[in-house]
């Protein structure tokens, strides 16, 4: 969604905002802008579109001032345009405002606001915020350093919704405002200098040092100082964190794309992912959670809740738990879960994924399971993000930053870590066998063989060369493949734009296959033994209506008949998944690349989704 950069300090802030929001173009946005104080005025400069357009903004050159905000925006209220771009100003030009999130009640303030004469030149929801604070501010009569602040909190008090917000002010050319609530903001720590943004890796060149804000904890940043307060305005202390991400993690490295470069990265990911967690003595130790087997055997059902990806790694995590532990799992889409009134109380346990750890429909729904008495588990990549601050407990996975916003390096190590997680939980209850003895062994080797499914790669370019402009696409599969045909098929609408669809091979029959006819093609994923000979059975129905098909495996089956067999090395149906999805995001990244469409920067989508 939204990104938000901003800058204090001793340098010209101008060229540093504009490359943080660069930094967060993946995020997607339609339209950029930058605020710097200069010689106590606010100047604004926004334009619609590409970050790269602000460098032709007449007067971009001229700007000296060591203070700043910028924005990326993804419009909610009101259609992209120059006018409805971040940073938006009050009427009297002493406040500037970037936003990310949803301000819900912007109707009744904007009428407020208006009948105590304030106008507004945008449709955005935003621009309430900036009047607002001027309001409060005109109404107090204490000149002191806090009243820059004062104004700030008392606006917040009366916003409903969600937002992360930076603030400056003419009158206070040497501090800045920062305040969030159910948005992202991080502050990063230099020497006589903050950098505040919606995202770590966008500033991580500049600094390791960061502050986690925690909802509605105000900031005045000054140069070489960072004071907190809460909505009492009562001081705070809050130390930094350090963040251990390798700053070359969000650069390309030669690749052409950072899509590219991430499906290239899951060996290291799935590497670091398991990390300690798995020993070579076949010991799995998650350190942060203290489950015993009395709570785990008392569970009467677990809810894995996630949006898009994420869920399908969710899917995933069902298969393992469920078979390895016997406990019945379910699998839910967080932006319906809390609206079906979910059955959930203290014999519950509610898994929440997301990569960002800023999913907003995520958050809500974890927000809902505490409320009802459920203890709470969030998998994210993101330490300290909102997600793992509201959960009861929290793991992690070790991706590192995740640019493109079509996910891959993500995803693989969710399943994996969340397949972990259900041999830690079998091993709390005590079961061992050899299945799952057998299954630690597999996750060892598995590093390796994501670097042998990666040799795909050519074949998988020639195919996409024959298929890319095809207006449907199918995806089939069975059991545990029919999740990677659902992620399949989502990779393949997210960044190429073609219509596609995913279906339980055994379901064909049952009405999609009168969709199916002559040249069409369809992508059939086989990895477990068991199911195998059915999936041919099924995928044999599209051949003899004329289908193209083409084949992921690691199953030794007669290739006749088949356009194209993609073999990949043979694993655990539990952890095939992340083997069998990396030739579908190559197919999606090459046809995309034949198509001529920007890979790293899908239309209409946003990389964190912070507005339910």
């Amino acid at each position: 969604m939204c990104g938000i950069v901003g800058y204090i300090g001793t340098k010209k802030a101008s060229p540093i905002l504009i490359n943080g929001l660069l930094r967060l173009e993946y995020r997607g946005y339609d339209s950029a802008g930058i605020a710097t104080i200069e010689k106590n005025d606010i100047s604004v400069m926004k334009d619609k579109g590409r970050v790269k357009n602000l460098y032709n903004l007449k007067g971009i050159d001229d700007l000296t001032g060591t203070i700043g905000i910028a924005h990326t925006r993804w419009a909610t209220h009101g259609k992209p345009s120059k006018e409805n771009s971040h940073p938006h100003i009050d009427n009297s030009k002493t406040f500037s405002v970037v936003h990310n999130g949803i301000i819900e009640n912007y109707h009744e303030l904007r009428k407020f606001l208006g009948d105590n004469g304030y106008t507004f030149y945008s449709q955005t929801d935003t621009e309430v915020i900036p009047n607002l604070i001027h309001y409060y501010y005109s109404k107090d009569n204490n000149n002191d350093e806090l009243k820059f602040l004062r104004a700030v909190r008392n606006a917040c008090k009366e916003l409903k919704g969600s937002f992360a917000i930076e603030v400056i002010c003419k009158d206070y050319p040497d501090n800045m405002i920062v305040v969030r609530k159910d948005s992202p903001l991080v502050i990063g720590k230099g020497e006589n200098e903050n950098y505040i943004s919606s995202d770590i890796p966008a500033i991580l060149s500049f600094t390791r040092s960061f502050y986690l804000l925690n909802d509605l904890e105000f900031v005045i940043l000054s140069r070489n100082d960072a004071k907190f307060y809460d909505i009492d305005l009562k001081p705070i202390k809050k130390d930094t964190k350090t963040i251990e991400w390798n700053a070359s993690s969000a650069e390309k490295d030669g690749y052409d794309d950072y899509m590219l470069k991430e499906i290239h990265e899951q060996p290291t990911a799935i590497r670091e992912t398991i990390g300690s967690k798995l020993s070579e003595n076949g010991k799995c130790d998650f350190e942060d959670l203290d489950f015993t087997k009395e709570y785990l055997k008392s569970l009467n059902k677990i809810y894995i809740v996630a949006c898009g990806t994420a869920m399908h790694a969710g899917l995933a995590g069902k298969n393992a738990i469920e078979k390895l532990c016997k406990i019945p799992t379910e699998v839910d889409i967080a932006s319906e879960f809390r609206y079906r009134d979910p059955i959930i109380d203290e014999k519950t346990l509610c898994i929440f994924i997301s990569q960002s750890g800023e999913t907003a429909d995520t958050i809500a729904a974890l927000k809902l399971s505490k409320e009802k008495g459920a203890k709470t588990l969030a998998i994210s990549n993101v330490i300290g993000s909102s997600i793992t601050r509201e959960a009861d407990f929290s793991i992690y996975t070790h991706a590192g930053p995740e640019i493109a916003v079509a996910s891959t390096k993500a995803y693989t190590s969710q399943v994996i870590l969340i397949t972990l997680l259900a041999i830690y939980f079998s091993q709390v209850l005590e079961i061992n066998n050899e299945e799952i003895n057998n299954l630690k062994i597999e996750i060892l080797e598995l590093p390796k063989k994501i670097e042998e499914a990666l040799k795909t790669s050519e074949i998988v370019k020639e195919f996409s060369k024959r298929v890319y402009q095809e207006k449907d696409i199918f995806f089939l599969g069975r059991g545990i493949d029919e999740t990677v045909a659902k992620e399949g098929s989502l990779k393949l609408k997210e960044i190429s734009y073609i219509h596609s669809e995913s279906y339980a091979a055994g379901e064909l029959k049952h009405g999609p296959i009168a969709l199916i006819e002559n040249g069409i093609t369809v992508v059939g994923i086989m990895t477990d033994p068991k199911l195998v000979e059915k999936t041919i059975s099924n995928i044999q129905e599209v051949v003899t209506r004329g289908a193209k098909t083409l084949i992921i495996t690691n199953q030794n089956i007669d290739i006749n008949g088949f356009d194209m067999v993609i073999r990949i090395p043979n694993t655990s149906p539990f952890i095939s998944p992340i083997l069998s999805i990396i030739p579908l995001q190559l197919f999606s990244y090459y046809i995309s690349k034949e198509k001529g469409l920007d890979v790293d920067k899908p239309r209409n989508l946003a990389k964190s989704v912070t507005v339910e």
